[in-house]
């Protein structure tokens, strides 16, 4: 039984890096259902790596998001040969840790508007340059964070920014809805294992941290993330419009877990 309805469904995937990626899984699940992917990569070197991923034929196109020409030339490339487009999957997020954790108030300007610029806006700059080419009832899914309301320190600005993106959903889909049912969605994943994450300062800690924090003891997948954002990209998440969709294995109702505390306090 084809429960997804994916068959024959075209999803535009921004984000791949490598098989860490989460949009690497996400492209796997829909494949697996029969969609046709088609790749978006941010430079030439990556598409030379992802390249080797995937088997010969595969439809892999280069898009800066930083720059409007290449996201208006890449929607003609596909639009080329994909008029209809079904869905869109933006993974992307960029945020330079190189000068090590700094206070919130220190966070410098230009660090923070590109950031804004390549992890937000470039949703918005997708969706209106993709406009025409959506199904009237496609699915548009950005990937976010479980929560923008716990202030870690080593993930710094990049909260407020995802904060920006799961608001920018919610105006996209409304804007969408006066000439469409096209929806927008974010998945909401806990704390993963990417290569993206190790770029955070500390951040193995945090990870072990939440997997102890989660109900079942045991860390969050990229696949089961995977999973929830092909459901949301599926005819059959049609009711769901507008929603940040937290992915979590229940970490965020495990504060107060009994284990936690008692090593806290034998500490």
């Amino acid at each position: 039984m084809d429960f997804l309805q994916l068959a024959e469904k075209t999803i535009v995937v921004f984000g791949v890096a490598n098989r860490k990626s989460v949009a690497w899984h996400i492209a796997r699940v829909l494949e697996d259902a029969g969609a046709t992917v088609v790749y978006v990569v941010r430079n030439e070197q990556r598409h030379a790596s992802v390249a080797k991923l995937l088997p010969d034929g595969a439809e892999i196109h280069v898009c800066d998001v930083e720059h409007q020409d290449q996201i208006d030339r890449v929607r003609d490339a596909i639009a080329a040969r994909h008029p209809v487009i079904h869905g869109l999957v933006h993974s992307i997020a960029f945020a330079d840790y190189s000068a090590g954790p700094k206070p919130f108030h220190q966070t410098p300007r230009e660090a923070f508007l590109r950031s804004v610029d390549i992890s937000c806006f470039s949703l918005v700059a997708i969706a209106n340059a993709f406009a025409e080419q959506l199904e009237r009832q496609a699915s548009v899914v950005a990937i976010s964070i479980s929560t923008t309301r716990m202030a870690a320190e080593n993930y710094g600005y990049m909260a407020p920014i995802k904060a920006a993106l799961d608001s920018s959903l919610v105006f996209l889909a409304k804007s969408f809805s006066q000439f469409s049912e096209v929806r927008f969605n974010a998945v909401a994943p806990g704390l993963l294992k990417t290569s993206a994450s190790a770029g955070i300062p500390g951040y193995v800690d945090s990870y072990l941290y939440a997997e102890q924090a989660t109900l079942r003891k045991r860390a969050l997948s990229t696949e089961e993330v995977a999973a929830v954002a092909a459901f949301l990209l599926s005819p059959r998440s049609t009711g769901i419009n507008a929603q940040h969709l937290a992915v979590d294995a229940g970490m965020s109702v495990n504060y107060f877990d009994r284990e936690l505390i008692r090593r806290t306090s034998d500490d």
